[in-house]
């Protein structure tokens, strides 16, 4: 996949990025009226190219808006993913807004560092990062329950039903340990509403207190790293 974006991006370097965004985002709706709304067109840090914000998603196309490149930009010489670093700017979320009241919270230590996070109860990925959160300590964690996976739906019905979802949630996860069958009314489907209004596509995907949103899995001192970061510290 980086190949062929690297040699179509290879061919664009030639172009000087004159065309304004306002001039690239309507010659895009206008040449491809499918592709839905475009919220917004911003230059690219590469010359030539421009990043096409829509429907929560970050993609690129060139001056011409000829092309739409779907994908991961990479600086190689730094590794850095400029796809990603940008996303999490564009994508900020407004943290304390969130409705926390939805979310299954684990208090620990003194829990002055705040992360959020979208969780599948048949999610692998999930499970190991409920095993990298067993040795970080001073956090508060808001787990919103969101059933994206097959056969999940039951499970989080339980969690949620039982007397301690929390713990029953790190009795599932970490040890395997199925909660006991339950039945009740809760709020799993402003769970599910609230995971497509952030776009939401996999677990885990984490929200720190900045309000920056990482899909994906991350180990202990990654993690212990970005709340610091979160915080200020």
């Amino acid at each position: 996949m980086l190949k062929p974006l690297v040699l179509v991006l290879a061919t664009l370097f030639s172009f000087n990025a004159c065309a304004s965004e306002a001039s690239v985002k309507q010659a895009l709706q206008k040449k491809y009226p499918k592709m839905g709304k475009i919220d917004q067109v911003y230059k690219a840090q590469i010359p030539g190219l421009y990043e096409v914000v829509s429907d929560g998603q970050l993609s690129y196309t060139d001056e011409k808006a000829r092309y739409l490149f779907m994908g991961n930009i990479i600086d190689l010489k730094s590794g850095r993913n400029l796809t990603d670093e940008r996303t999490q700017k564009l994508f900020v979320i407004d943290f304390k807004s969130l409705p926390f009241e939805l979310a299954v919270k684990r208090v620990k230590g003194n829990g002055e560092r705040k992360l959020a996070y979208f969780t599948d109860a048949n999610c692998g990925y999930c499970k190991k990062l409920e095993s990298e959160l067993k040795n970080i300590d001073n956090v508060t964690l808001y787990r919103f329950l969101y059933p994206i996976l097959q056969g999940s739906q039951e499970k989080v019905n339980n969690i949620l039903c039982s007397d301690d979802p929390s713990q029953k949630y790190e009795d599932l996860m970490l040890n395997g340990v199925q909660p006991p069958a339950g039945s009740c009314k809760n709020q799993t489907e402003k769970v599910v509403e609230l995971g497509r209004k952030f776009h939401v596509n996999g677990t885990p995907t984490l929200i720190f207190s900045d309000g920056k949103q990482v899909p994906g899995f991350m180990p202990a001192a990654e993690l212990e790293k970005a709340l610091n970061s979160a915080t200020g510290r």
